[in-house]
Formats: C-alpha cells, sequence, structure tokens
C-alpha cells in the first residue's frame, strides 16, 4: 500500500491484511514517539504496523507548547546531557521538515528577582549555545532594558533590567506527528487510527499479539507480532497493567493548558520566554494572527482521554498574562480558543510537577513487551531509536538508525536553506489550480513538497468544492485530508490536519456547515455516524471556547 491509499477508507483493509500476517514490530500508540518508532523500525527493513485508539496525535501530541525547543529550562536543572541531545535534536527536525518546523527568536526578559541574573543569564545562553550547537547566526545575544522594550512593547516595565534572544523552533506537534507517519508508509510501515488495544495474547508467557477493536467499524481484529511496543503516552501504564508488569517506576501525569488570543487583542510582536510571579516560566508566542500563552503544570489524576482547562487554569493564564503585559488588560472573553494536555513524566518521589525531569525511559516486561515513557517532543527521534534498537538485537539486525537523515513527508524541499526558494518556485501550480499566489504559497508552506497532491485535488474536484460553497483552499485541504491522511472524522480535520480548531476557531465557525456537509458527502458517512461526528465537534468547540465547569453548567441548564 502506498501513500496514495492512506484514506479513511483503507483502514479497514489496513488491520485485515495485518490480522494475516505475523509482523516484526507492532508499535501501540500514534503520537509522536509512536510515530517516530514506526518510521524507524520500517527505515531498518522490519515489517512493521502501528495501531492508535483515537485520531493520530489525539493524546499530548498535537497539545503541546508547539515547539521542538532545546532545553533552556534543563541548563537551570543541570540537565547538561538533555540540552545537549535536544538542542542535536531540534537541529535534525528542522532539516528533515522545514514545513512543519521553523525558527523562533525567543525573548528572556531579564528582571529583578527573576530565574536569571545578567551574568547567569548571558552565560547560561552561551553554555546553551554551545551546547544545542546553535548556528553561529542563531546565536544568543544579550540587551539592555531600552533595546528590550523596543523588541516587545507590552513588557512589564516594573523590575525590567534587560534580556536575552536565543532562538528556539515552532512547530505544528500534530502535523509533524502525522507527516512521521505518512513517511513511515513510504518504507512499508501500517499505520492505522482509531483502532483500540483490548488485550494482549500470550503463548508460554510471551506477548505475541494484541486484540485490537476497530471502533469505527465496530469489528475486533488479533494481530501477531514479534515485538511489541507500548508507545502509547499516558496509557502507558494502562498497557503495563494489562500486561501485569506496571511495577516499579511509573507514570505521573500533568496537565498543562494554553489560552489563544486574536493579535489585535494580544499583539504580541516578540516571543517570549518569562518568569512568573509564582517563580515558574511561561511562553506568549505570536502564530500567524494569533498569540497563545501557556504553561500550567498540575498533578492530573481524573479522564486520560480528555483533559480539559478549568476555571483555575484559566485564572492562572490570564493572571501571568497580565502580569507580565499589564497594558493588555486580557479577560476571559479574550479567549479566543484554549487546549489541555498531558505531560506522562516519570515519577520521582518528592518532586513538584514543574521539577519532574523530562527524560524518557525504558520498561522491559518478562512478557517482551517494550515500554517507552517520558521524555519530550524535541526528543522524539531518539527515543524511538532507543526503542529500535531494543528490537533491533533481539532480532540480530546489524542496521543502525538510519533516521538522521530521512526527511518526512512534504519534507522534500532542498532543506530549510531552500524551503523559500521551493515555495516561490511552486506556487504556479496553485494558481494553475485555481489559487491566489498567496494561497498557494500558504498551502506550500503547510504542506511542503505534499501540496501538489493538495493543488491536484483541487483542480479534479473544483466543482464539487464550488457546488459546496467552499473556498478552494479549504476544499483542497479536506480531500487531501480524507484521502491521503486517513482523517475519519471533522474533528480530525478541523484539529489535527488543518489547526484551525485553536488557530482558526472564526474560520471553523464559519465553514463548519458546508465542511460536515462535503465530508459526509465524500466520506460516505450514514445519518448515525454523522450525527456522532457533529456532536464530538460542538463538543470539543465549547471546550475549548470555555472551562471544564462553564460547559457542565451549560450543559445541565440545557438537560
Amino acid at each position: 500500500m502506498n501513500n496514495q491509499s492512506f484514506s479513511a477508507v483503507s483502514r479497514e483493509s489496513r488491520l485485515e491484511q495485518m490480522s494475516r500476517e505475523t509482523l516484526d514490530v507492532l508499535v501501540i500508540g500514534g503520537g509522536i514517539t509512536g510515530a517516530g518508532i514506526s518510521l524507524d523500525a520500517a527505515a531498518r527493513g522490519m515489517k512493521t504496523g502501528l495501531v492508535e485508539m483515537q485520531d493520530f496525535a489525539a493524546g499530548t501530541s498535537s497539545r503541546s507548547t508547539k515547539l521542538v525547543h532545546g532545553g533552556l529550562r534543563y541548563l537551570k536543572q543541570y540537565e547538561v546531557g538533555l540540552v545537549a541531545e535536544v538542542g542535536t535534536e531540534r537541529a535534525i527536525v528542522y532539516e528533515n521538515a522545514p514545513h512543519v518546523t521553523e525558527p523562533q527568536w525567543m525573548l528572556l526578559p531579564l528582571v529583578e528577582n527573576g530565574s536569571f541574573g545578567k551574568t547567569s543569564m548571558s552565560f547560561g545562553l552561551k553554555v546553551y549555545d554551545r551546547l544545542a550547537k546553535v548556528k553561529k547566526e542563531e546565536q544568543r545575544f544579550m540587551l539592555n532594558r531600552e533595546k528590550t522594550l523596543e523588541k516587545e512593547p507590552l513588557l512589564r516595565n516594573e523590575g525590567l533590567k534587560g534580556g536575552g534572544v536565543y532562538v528556539e523552533y515552532r512547530t505544528d506537534d500534530a502535523r509533524l506527528t502525522l507527516e512521521t507517519i505518512k513517511r513511515s508508509i513510504d518504507f512499508g510501515a501500517n499505520p492505522v487510527n482509531y483502532a483500540r488495544v483490548e488485550d494482549f495474547v500470550y503463548e508460554n508467557g510471551k506477548a505475541v499479539a494484541v486484540k485490537v477493536k476497530d471502533t469505527v467499524n465496530n469489528k475486533e481484529y488479533t494481530i501477531y507480532a514479534n515485538h511489541i511496543i507500548n508507545a502509547a503516552g499516558p496509557w502507558v501504564d494502562t498497557l503495563r497493567k494489562k500486561d501485569g508488569s506496571n511495577f516499579g517506576k511509573h507514570l505521573r501525569l500533568t496537565k498543562g493548558i494554553h489560552l489563544v488570543f486574536d493579535r489585535t487583542r494580544f499583539p504580541l510582536r516578540q516571543a517570549t520566554y518569562f518568569d512568573t510571579p509564582d517563580g515558574r516560566m511561561a511562553f506568549a508566542i505570536p502564530r500567524d494572527n494569533k498569540t497563545y500563552v501557556g504553561t500550567t503544570d498540575t498533578v492530573y489524576e481524573a479522564d486520560i482521554a480528555s483533559p480539559r482547562m478549568t476555571e483555575e487554569d484559566r485564572s492562572y493564564v490570564l493572571e501571568i498574562s497580565n502580569y507580565m503585559f499589564p497594558e493588555l488588560k486580557l479577560t476571559k472573553e479574550d479567549v479566543e480558543s484554549s487546549w489541555a494536555g498531558l505531560r506522562p513524566l516519570i515519577y520521582e518521589e518528592g518532586k513538584s510537577a514543574s521539577e519532574i525531569s523530562r527524560k524518557d525511559e525504558v520498561f522491559l516486561s518478562e512478557t517482551g513487551l517494550i515500554s517507552i515513557a517520558g521524555g519530550k517532543l524535541t526528543g522524539y527521534r531518539k527515543m524511538a531509536e532507543k526503542a529500535v534498537d531494543i528490537v533491533a538485537e533481539r532480532m540480530n539486525i546489524h542496521a543502525p538508525c538510519p533516521t538522521e537523515h530521512i526527511h518526512l513527508s512534504g519534507g522534500a524541499v532542498d532543506g530549510s536553506s531552500g524551503f523559500d526558494t521551493y515555495v516561490k518556485t511552486q506556487a504556479y501550480l496553485g494558481e494553475q489550480a485555481g489559487l491566489s499566489k498567496d494561497e498557494a504559497e500558504q498551502v506550500i508552506e503547510f504542506y511542503g513538497s505534499n501540496a501538489p497532491n493538495v493543488f491536484a485535488h483541487i483542480k479534479k474536484q473544483k466543482t464539487d468544492i464550488e457546488q459546496a460553497g467552499l473556498p478552494l483552499k479549504l476544499g483542497g485541504q479536506i480531500l487531501y485530508a480524507l484521502e491521503e491522511e486517513m482523517a475519519v472524522t471533522p474533528l480530525d480535520f478541523f484539529n489535527r490536519r488543518a489547526a484551525l480548531l485553536f488557530f482558526g476557531m472564526n474560520e471553523v465557525d464559519k465553514w463548519k456547515e458546508p465542511v460536515l456537509a462535503f465530508m459526509k458527502k465524500k466520506a460516505g458517512w450514514n445519518e448515525t455516524q454523522a450525527a456522532s461526528f457533529v456532536e464530538e465537534l460542538e463538543t470539543e468547540i465549547r471546550y475549548a471556547k470555555h472551562t471544564e465547569e462553564e460547559v457542565e453548567t451549560e450543559s445541565a441548564v440545557l438537560s
């Protein structure tokens, strides 16, 4: 099966195919870690399958701060090795997928009684540059108070002494996951979403298969594999418990939330990493015509599948935003969207949520199950390498990890240095399909070298898109998501395929009705499915706009 058939319709045949063969590796979990493992294993020649119980990236991997960052905060905790590793890794991610990763200059205000003094900030950033092997043109520089306020006039004046500027990398975490999964297909991997692991099958004490339920078609499959890797993020311990191997170290889940504002209300010029009054650090980041701020870091023990923003969370982020940017006087009415996500960290006795290390760890069960947890978005490729090395050793395969030099799907654009030229030279294809030059360039910036496929869908089904009352660009994105990115539901599209639920809520509100009708027609949903998908989307829109308490109160009133 090739990338062209990575459609929602292909899910059943993919599951049937996996149930008819014995895989070398079955990966459980379609977040960034599972995606990385799938690509690494398949690229080393292993027959690889992947099952994800929700949509790809639906858990932690679409709910991060959306930075492939170098881990400056780890320097503060003296985790020098971690800084060096993630610094190197983010450069690799950028080269392999410049369409979903871009450098972002970050301002670190120097404030009285803050986390850093002038000397420690300058030295820290210099060490960071050295450890993270930062390119010369991206190395840090220091600013005095006046220059810091020139960079970001909204900053709090009181106690401001200056600032340091350094480079982070901004990403779209869900799309990074998708592009990794799609690339694994080129090497023969077989990934499927909405395929939930119900149980393990054992022979002579060894885990040899999993029972999987296709939650879309309500069918069950048994998939055999010589090696099973549990990369289920927040659900890692749930699966270890099923396996009877959840002893020793375990996960501590912490929750982070982010608020999104329109740039007209929060006109942030400069991404900022700032001290909060309670001694933590937070990010404020401009993205297109929005600004988002986060994050909280609280221990989480409720429903793993649907972490929500509470009133306390929202008040906290509004409070720290108004503390650092006091002119704004932001209120809850200014919040356009939000998201809440979980970090699956390795529990450490006596440490607060924000102090727990972000290191990853592998757990080996006597049943043969390999579980991997912890870690950061930035380190996903090294985490994958660690897990696949174990399988390679068990299989007596002497193939080193090749992923450092494998561009992700959409990344065939002559590297980061060639990307701008690629965008300009390919835009004519979009114009031929009926898009404006700006729209064509936006599509290429978003999809990279897969953009011509989006343009081809527009050309081929232009009449259908226009009859549905949709803009051509949006129609092309929907068709590409359905036919080449295994989008099953409207939420898959609006959230993880098109990044509109968080950063384009006005677009969602404006176009959701014709989008739903168009998707229903193209995907062939029956009335029951359509009703269920609409309800799911409406629920997520409500939770993005409001707190958990507000949604529950509203639901109680309506019922």
